[in-house]
């Protein structure tokens, strides 16, 4: 089975540049772009069984990387 991974810079090309500059510019940015790529690795850990956990909190985890995904996007757009 293929895990991908669904980093910003893969997800979000386009906008490589503009992550970079608010992860070095805006806190809170960096700070919600630092939480996204935790919750995506324990995303990653759980799906390839390295981790076990129930399949809630697996979904639970994949709803919060969404969010926290839809409040950068929403900062790179602004930005």
């Amino acid at each position: 089975m293929k895990i991908d991974r669904h980093s910003l810079a893969i997800e979000l090309p386009e906008y490589k540049e503009q992550i970079h500059q608010l992860k070095m510019e805006n806190a809170h940015f960096s700070k919600l772009f630092d939480d996204y790529h935790e919750i995506d690795h324990q995303v990653i850990r759980i799906e390839k069984g390295i981790e076990n956990t129930s399949d809630e909190f697996l979904e639970k985890l994949k709803k919060q990387r969404l969010s926290l995904k839809d409040q950068l996007f929403d900062m790179l757009k602004a930005a």
